[in-house]
């Protein structure tokens, strides 16, 4: 089966996009919400991540400490790298399996990660999209999903690639800038991964 990753930087809307895959009956893994579903329930990430950051890293009930975790990682660039290194192939793991495990007869399925790019697992997909829109579009977006500051979203946003380094990487792109239909643009891209 044909494997099509798509990501775009906080605020592109690629969780939209994805939404319209989903509509025409193509499989979607959500990389970033499984990541943190694994972080509590893979016991060998789990106890990575006890061994580098202490077992303050999760709380009595098994549940990741977010905040703990937050404040080595947020403004330590080594720190977050460590977190990435092992959550980034437990997640490659469980991809795996989701995709082994499909009865689907849909003709590809799609891999939705935020740092598809950032973490190489670009590699394991067949085609990429970037879903792309403008930065004040962006922001202002995730300002009003998230009720947080420009700052806090400019923030977020340094922590991933740029659209422009992305878009080397990427085979097609969405634009979600309010002036084409993300519909149709998801559409021709079915028609082009049906026929493989």
């Amino acid at each position: 089966m044909l494997k099509i990753g798509i990501t775009g930087g906080i605020g592109s809307g690629k969780s939209t996009a994805c939404k319209v895959f989903e509509i025409l009956g193509i499989p979607v893994f959500y990389a970033d919400d499984v990541a943190k579903q694994i972080m509590v329930i893979d016991p060998l990430l789990k106890s990575q991540v006890k061994d580098t950051f202490g077992v303050e890293s999760y709380l009595e009930d098994g549940s990741v400490n977010r905040k703990y975790l937050a404040q080595i990682v947020f403004n330590n660039e080594q720190e977050l790298q460590k977190l990435n290194k092992l959550v980034h192939p437990a997640v490659f793991r469980a991809f795996d399996n989701w995709a082994l495990g499909l009865t689907s007869k849909a003709p590809y399925l799609v891999k939705e990660a935020a740092l598809l790019f950032e973490s190489d697992s670009y590699k394991m997909c067949d085609q990429n999209i970037l879903v792309t829109a403008p930065l004040e579009v962006k922001i202002n977006r995730v300002m009003q999903r998230d009720h947080v500051s420009r700052e806090e979203v400019e923030a977020r946003m340094s922590k991933q690639w740029t659209d422009e380094e992305k878009i080397k990487l990427a085979n097609f792109i969405i634009y979600n800038d309010e002036q084409h239909s993300v519909i149709s643009q998801v559409l021709e891209l079915h028609e082009i991964f049906r026929k493989g």
